[in-house]
């Protein structure tokens, strides 16, 4: 019996799950990852921090599944996407914290691009809009705020990658300096038509190719393991963004399939073949996941704060002692119409506007604590309808969604989905999806599947929820919803 190690670098958690070769999770582990919140909107995690929680959970999951380290046929590595890491390659230290994906430092850099005219051309070749939440922008300001930070960059003293090419960097002793196709279209640097890094958007960034990594598909032999990290040598041999990841752990491997991954935020992709869909409605073109050179394309919708929407309810406030309370709450909650518009870190698609702040609205004196906890619940369908109306005007309907992540747990919230999206939510066996797809590209990256249709067939159905809410009804609320958001606009 062989098995597959997948390692999932998340935003607030590292998580190692074992698989056996039939694709079933054997066993897991998980390590919080401490978040560091210097100024209003930055979000910084310490790359050691990273590594530790990756090292740490694999090895309980491992001794938790009783294998050898020697069974493991692949590991598989999937990340949170964007995060920004620049270290010293002398000494494989981080010259700055890791500028998380979140962080909104760089909006009025930006806007002074985007002032420009830029835009177009940063989204023509990337598929991606101007916005703090890429890398691009984040190496810049970390250029320029460590000492002599371009001289450093232009002389190949600095390495510059997201969380994938850290880990691998890590984990390999220094051996590669790589990032995956999926990865590498998030960075604003990369033309995910000629799937090359782009002289111009470095230029305008004034961004040094020195530091930028070779840029590989998203399965194959990819790096090798120190002896060290999990008691034998090993290979990393699939690596994937983790919504890319999701998308292949959903087995949305045909045009036309749409994943919603509910975590720390929430991510929509719909798969879109080999053909890149430019969206007219400011969603992302992306890259979903690149194998033996060939491109598989997606149609995005990011939004940035969905489960964090809990966790500020439970830590900030604490509303609830603990995330599984949410659904017993919402369900004694009354049907009021009180709105939460979760925007701690600005919005994300479609309205992409870094500077909105969050706010609660439609209080009144009856309004407790189960009704804040449903306001923040239904953001996340509110928030989801948003990109569904946004795909369906991009030409991509939706008819059924298939959905995933740690929320999609609660019962109440899946029939939200449903009742205020008005689409079949369809609930996998395996909601780790995003961890199951790093697996089972590391199974194909390693020969143990031929294909992407034999390593995702064994996806299963575990739920459907179907809307009982008439349209008229789901579109007065929503209508709602979107007054309360324009309140929370910076303009």
């Amino acid at each position: 019996m062989t098995y597959v190690l997948a390692l999932d670098a998340g935003t607030t958690s590292n998580r190692a799950i074992v698989f056996d070769s039939s694709g079933a999770p054997l066993s897991s582990a998980s390590v919080a990852l401490p978040q560091h919140f210097p100024h209003d909107g930055w979000v910084e995690h310490h790359g050691g921090d990273i590594i530790d929680g990756l090292v740490d959970s694999a090895r309980a999951a491992i001794a938790e599944a009783g294998i050898e380290p020697g069974q493991i046929a692949a590991v598989g590595l999937t990340n949170q996407r964007e995060t920004t890491l620049v270290w010293d390659r002398s000494t494989s230290e981080p010259v700055y914290p890791a500028i998380v994906w979140q962080d909104r430092r760089t909006a009025a850099y930006c806007a002074d691009l985007k002032a420009a005219g830029l835009e177009p051309e940063f989204a023509a070749k990337t598929g991606l809009l101007l916005d703090p939440y890429f890398s691009g922008t984040k190496i810049r300001w970390i250029l320029d705020h460590i000492d002599d930070g371009q001289g450093r960059a232009e002389r190949g003293e600095l390495a510059f990658g997201t969380v994938d090419t850290w880990v691998a960097w890590v984990l390999s002793g220094g051996q590669r300096h790589i990032m995956d196709a999926s990865n590498a279209a998030r960075t604003l640097l990369f033309d995910i038509d000629r799937q090359c890094w782009d002289a111009s958007l470095m230029g305008h960034l004034n961004i040094p190719a020195a530091m930028l990594p070779s840029v590989l598909d998203s399965a194959g032999d990819l790096a090798p393991i120190q002896a060290e990290f999990f008691g034998a040598p090993l290979r990393l041999t699939g690596i994937a963004g983790d919504q890319h990841a999701a998308l292949i752990g959903q087995a949305c491997i045909e045009p036309g399939m749409v994943k919603s991954t509910y975590g720390t935020g929430c991510f929509m992709m719909v798969n879109t073949g080999q053909r890149r869909l430019p969206s007219q409605h400011r969603l992302l073109s992306t890259l979903a996941y690149r194998l033996n050179g060939v491109c598989t394309y997606a149609l995005e919708g990011a939004i940035f704060n969905v489960g964090t929407s809990i966790q500020w309810l439970r830590d900030g406030l604490a509303v609830l002692d603990d995330a599984a309370q949410s659904q017993a709450m919402a369900e004694q909650a009354r049907d009021d119409e009180v709105f939460l518009v979760p925007a701690f870190t600005g919005l994300g698609a479609p309205w992409w506007d870094a500077n909105a702040r969050g706010l609660i609205c439609g209080l009144t004196r009856d309004t407790g604590r189960n009704e804040i906890v449903r306001a923040a619940l239904d953001a996340c369908a509110y928030q989801t309808a948003d990109l569904l109306q946004a795909m369906e005007a991009d030409g991509q309907p939706c008819a059924a969604l298939r959905v995933d992540g740690g929320m999609v747990v609660n019962d109440w919230l899946c029939q939200r989905l449903a009742d205020l999206c008005g689409v079949r939510i369809d609930r996998p066996e395996v909601t780790e999806t995003t961890a199951l797809g790093a697996a089972l590209l590391a199974a194909i990256g390693a020969g143990l599947y031929p294909d992407l249709a034999q390593a995702t067939a064994q996806w299963s159905l575990q739920r459907s929820f179907q809307s009982t809410l008439d349209a008229p009804t789901r579109g007065l609320r929503h209508r709602a919803w979107q007054g309360a958001v324009k309140r929370a606009l910076s303009e």
